[in-house]
């Protein structure tokens, strides 16, 4: 591992103020560890800001702030977030092992980076590590990899699980940072790779996030649901985050989709949310939304399986949420 300088930030405004070029900073460390270990990662300086006086969880009015350094097993624990969010707690609950959660924070949870094989090994070519020097996973080992948003020079995927749900609770990320303080929402906090893949979010350097804040529950009922290799300690194939209002009268009044697994960014499927609301809440009318969302992917050989995988896990969610 390269040798690097440590320090520890006391306040959010103090650890921007340790900013400089070949900084980064530190929280939980379940992700950046694991990458300097590989070489992937190799800061300069490694500013602590785990002990920041950001691990409340507070419910204002109808909104729910959470503090930047919550662990994911605190966030999925607490009252309030089972009660009023119980697609959030349980997209954290599956996402990692109870080891990881105890140790991992609501900002690194979203900042993690791809597990993308050909990016977690410096033998290997990649423009995410090495802008340039091509992409590999396109005629490689892609199996795993992305079908919707991906570029001629990324097909990596997004792992978290707690983003998707986020993204379908269009939640907003409070950041600061050298230009002052703002608000991102989601999704918006990710991006697509197009031609510039080494850049997940459009965070800037210096920027530091310091709470998630959502806004009260959508009407109806939610659920997440993972499809993955294996029970425990993997990564989504395909997951979807959905909310579902249907009125007395069987017609859908609201429909929020987000999906995992499929893109370099949690993918909020809005073409299916088009087609769903304002029409009946039958099986049929979600697999035609189903399938206009996926009218836009473009599969590689080896990852084909995505596509009715992701169609069959949107149109069953849907019709859980139905009954």
């Amino acid at each position: 591992m390269k040798r690097f300088e440590f320090d520890r930030a006391t306040s959010a405004s103090d650890a921007v103020s340790r900013f400089r070029p070949g900084t980064m900073y530190l929280g939980g460390g379940t992700n950046l560890v694991d990458l300097m270990r590989l070489g992937v990662a190799t800061p300069d300086r490694l500013v602590d800001v785990s002990r920041l006086p950001l691990t409340g969880i507070e419910q204002v009015r109808d909104r729910l702030r959470i503090g930047a350094a919550v662990r994911n097993s605190d966030l999925a624990a607490d009252r309030v977030v089972r009660s009023r969010y119980p697609m959030l707690a349980r997209a954290v609950l599956i996402g990692a092992s109870g080891q990881v959660r105890n140790m991992a924070t609501v900002a690194g949870n979203l900042l993690q980076r791809t597990r993308c094989p050909y990016f977690q090994d410096v033998s290997r070519p990649c423009n995410k590590r090495e802008p340039g020097t091509g992409c590999p996973a396109i005629a490689g080992d892609h199996t795993n990899l992305a079908i919707l948003g991906a570029s001629g020079s990324c097909v990596a995927t997004h792992p978290s699980d707690m983003a998707v749900a986020l993204a379908a609770l269009d939640a907003e990320v409070h950041v600061t940072g050298l230009g002052g303080d703002r608000i991102i929402p989601m999704p918006g906090l990710h991006r697509l790779p197009g031609d510039t893949p080494e850049r997940d979010t459009v965070l800037e350097p210096g920027d530091l996030i310091t709470a998630v804040e959502l806004p009260a529950p959508p009407p109806g009922a939610s659920l997440y649901r993972k499809v993955r290799e294996r029970a425990s300690f993997a990564f989504a194939l395909v997951s979807v985050a959905a909310v579902l209002d249907v009125r007395p009268d069987g017609v859908v009044g609201d429909c929020r989709i987000a999906l995992g697994g499929v893109a370099h960014a949690p993918w909020r499927a809005e073409r299916a949310e088009r087609a769903i609301i304002g029409g009946p809440a039958t099986g049929e009318a979600f697999l035609q939304a189903a399938d206009a969302e996926l009218e836009q992917a473009r599969a590689l050989p080896r990852n084909g399986y995505k596509l009715p995988l992701a169609r069959n896990l949107i149109v069953r969610t849907l019709e859980e949420l139905v009954s």
